[in-house]
């Protein structure tokens, strides 16, 4: 089997990701799927569950990874269309030795790449970084593989509702015609109250807005179903269901920080002292909230692999990030699930008085701005944030630098850091008033001027 080279921007940190026939193609599924297989032979294992999702471009690259896995001796057991942690879920239920997804998750239509799982454990960084090194040597493991079906999407479905607790509610579910479209239509169809779902079809062509949750303008089509229809709150999720975003009954959005402060409220009383993880990009006053409850705050780096690993290390039953995964191990596996989210965010809201709104009105006030994003070049971007953060070094700066750099002042903090999954740099800033939101601003961008970098119109 001859060596293959991957395109230098795809083996990111926690997954592989590509633009479709620019940056990554089927031959690429192909050569990953021989280094994968081989990793997992070598390793001991056999089996491996592959899934995908409803971009245009997955049943080409899953046929292409599948035939590299075979070529190694792997047992493919292949689950069909559907959500991310459908894939999760199997390799546990199935106790594999491994899967792969087939998803671009929440980028746009051209995009594609592959979520990995090395036994029951996240496939990142160093092990994503082993992969390219094992194909470019061409030193692939030869054999005669096998390939089954397993349907197990009633069982996911069921999964997902054994641990909800039965309350009633008038929800709104647009899953943006992502891969979770087929299992919300499922779910909603099992749950007690009144529902209504709308971009259930999947189509990878995202053609009513993009599949990304964490960006307000994609949850105006749900906030104008809750006002319409008189919900009590709308969920919405990211293009491959790993991803949930929340509007309570007023259409104002409920992020992601703010759903893992709802979700610590409702676990806390039953685990208290727990360690719950947050990301980096996470409000001040969602750490502080977690330590007024009782429990052990931890600020830890954004990256869905990243965060399934703390939790592991620390054994933390909860965590969460801005982007809206949310991880429980708590009752579950310690993986993302938006899906399996929306069950247990119902629970806490029913728990704690039966209204998001008031729940969000209940947080404490922060003034903040949104995730700023904003390009930069593939080859330049984590390069520009070491320079920030030496000259910030330099200047005996307050921060936290395991993932960027987050400054914290008098006023409030800032934060820098390289999307690990886009050619963009990522800010945020919070204060406590208007006034240091200003000069936080003020100073991200004098960061991003000194390093070269023309501070977007946003600062």
């Amino acid at each position: 089997m001859s060596a293959h080279h991957f395109h230098p921007t795809v083996l990111r940190e926690y997954d592989i990701r590509g633009i479709v026939d620019d940056t990554l193609n089927a031959r690429d599924a192909l050569m990953l799927g021989r280094a994968f297989g081989s990793h997992v032979v070598r390793d001991g294992g056999r089996r491996v569950c592959v899934g995908y999702d409803g971009r245009v471009s997955s049943p080409e690259l899953k046929k292409a990874l599948i035939e590299g896995l075979m070529d190694t001796g792997i047992e493919v057991q292949e689950i069909g269309l559907g959500p991310t942690p459908m894939l999760y879920y199997a390799v546990f239920e199935e106790d594999a030795d491994g899967g792969i997804m087939v998803t671009g998750s929440h980028n746009p239509p051209d995009y594609n790449g592959f979520k990995m799982m090395l036994g029951k454990k996240p496939c990142f960084g160093a092990a994503i970084q082993a992969l390219g090194q094992t194909a470019a040597s061409g030193d692939f493991v030869s054999g005669d593989g096998a390939y089954g079906r397993v349907d197990l999407f009633d069982r996911y479905i069921q999964r997902l509702l054994g641990d909800f607790d039965g309350h009633a509610f008038k929800v709104a579910w647009d899953p943006a015609n992502g891969a979770a479209g087929t299992a919300v239509e499922a779910l909603i169809g099992a749950l007690p109250g009144e529902h209504i779902a709308i971009n259930t079809e999947v189509d990878g062509t995202f053609p009513n807005h993009e599949a990304d949750p964490t960006v307000e303008k994609n949850l105006e089509q749900l906030k104008q179903v809750v006002r319409d229809h008189g919900c009590d709150f709308g969920f919405g999720f990211d293009g491959d269901g790993d991803r949930i975003g929340a509007v309570d009954r007023h259409g104002r959005v409920v992020w992601g920080d703010q759903i893992l402060a709802i979700l610590a409220g409702d676990l806390l009383k039953e685990l208290p002292g727990a360690p719950i993880i947050a990301d980096v990009k996470a409000s001040q006053s969602l750490f502080d909230r977690i330590s007024d409850l009782g429990g052990e705050p931890v600020m830890w780096k954004t990256g869905h692999s990243l965060i399934k690993a703390k939790m592991t290390e620390m054994q933390a039953p909860l965590a969460g990030e801005m982007s809206g995964h949310i991880f429980f191990r708590h009752k579950f596996y310690g993986h993302d699930d938006a899906l399996y989210a929306a069950l247990r965010l119902m629970n806490a809201i029913a728990a704690q008085g039966g209204d998001l709104a008031a729940l969000k009105d209940g947080l404490p006030p922060a003034v903040n701005t949104p995730e700023l994003r904003f390009p930069c070049d593939e080859e330049r971007k984590f390069a520009m944030i070491d320079e920030v953060r030496a000259r910030l070094e330099a200047e005996g700066s307050d921060m936290f630098t395991g993932d960027g750099v987050r400054v914290n002042t008098d006023d409030g903090w800032w934060l820098l850091r390289a999307s690990n999954t886009q050619a963009v740099l990522v800010a945020r800033c919070e204060a406590r008033d208007d006034a240091g939101l200003a000069r936080l601003k003020a100073a991200l961008a004098q960061a991003l001027e000194a390093a070269g970098v023309e501070a977007p119109g946003d600062l």
